[in-house]
């Protein structure tokens, strides 16, 4: 799975990296400043490219759960986050968008945590040489009368690779830079577009343990990245 993530990379350098243009009035989801996230979680705002009918790549913020637009109540998306990449096609929730509504998701590194009966330790994973990484996701719009729209997203994710294997068995979809376009074209194959949905290759994501303080998603500031005190004891 993939359930907090970290991005913590300036507009700028988000630009450059996906070749994103109009980023001069680009700000954070509440109209300021982009402002670094070291703990960013479910229900909250994430980043993503698309590139709707053609037109050139954008960035925007969407709710991370997805809502699919026959959903009655919003609150579904707290549970889909995460789409399988093996079902992602075929799952009610999710086949709609596989088929027109993919996305980019950035972040510049991930959260996962090693099983309980293994000391439930919070590893933070991320790139070894790019500076940002490309999730594979998909995206709804949802409305209703008298409801406030919500623009959602979700991660697909698929077994992890060596390199994430020995913290967790499941990993988001990254994406390489030659997969982008076919991913965010409408008009790709759907067997092209199951093929993207497999492990990373080895060697490309570094993974690191961290304290604690990154279990409670209310903390969002550097010490979710700082390792773990000497003397601290696994567990919650």
């Amino acid at each position: 799975m993939c359930g907090r993530m970290t991005l913590t990379r300036s507009a700028q350098e988000i630009a450059e990296f996906f070749a994103v243009e109009d980023v001069a009035a680009f700000t954070g989801p509440d109209g300021r400043p982009l402002r670094p996230r070291f703990n960013l979680a479910p229900s909250q705002p994430v980043l993503t490219v698309v590139a709707e009918r053609g037109q050139a790549r954008a960035l925007a913020w969407k709710r991370w759960g997805l809502v699919p637009g026959w959903a009655r109540d919003p609150a579904i998306g707290n549970k889909l986050f995460n789409a399988r990449g093996e079902t992602v096609d075929e799952k009610p929730s999710f086949r709609s968008a596989f088929k027109r509504r993919r996305c980019l998701v950035v972040a510049d590194g991930f959260y996962e945590w090693t099983a309980r009966n293994r000391g439930h330790r919070a590893h933070w994973i991320h790139p070894r040489a790019d500076a940002l990484l490309a999730f594979a996701g998909l995206y709804e719009h949802w409305s209703a009368e008298g409801e406030e729209p919500i623009d959602s997203a979700t991660v697909i994710t698929t077994e992890a690779n060596p390199d994430v294997a020995p913290v967790h068995g499941r990993m988001p979809v990254v994406l390489a830079r030659a997969a982008w376009a076919t991913w965010l074209d409408g008009a790709s194959d759907p067997a092209a577009l199951k093929g993207l949905l497999v492990p990373a290759p080895a060697g490309i994501l570094a993974a690191r343990p961290v304290s604690r303080h990154v279990n409670d998603p209310r903390h969002d500031d550097p010490a979710c990245l700082e390792a773990p005190p000497v003397l601290e004891a696994p567990g919650d």
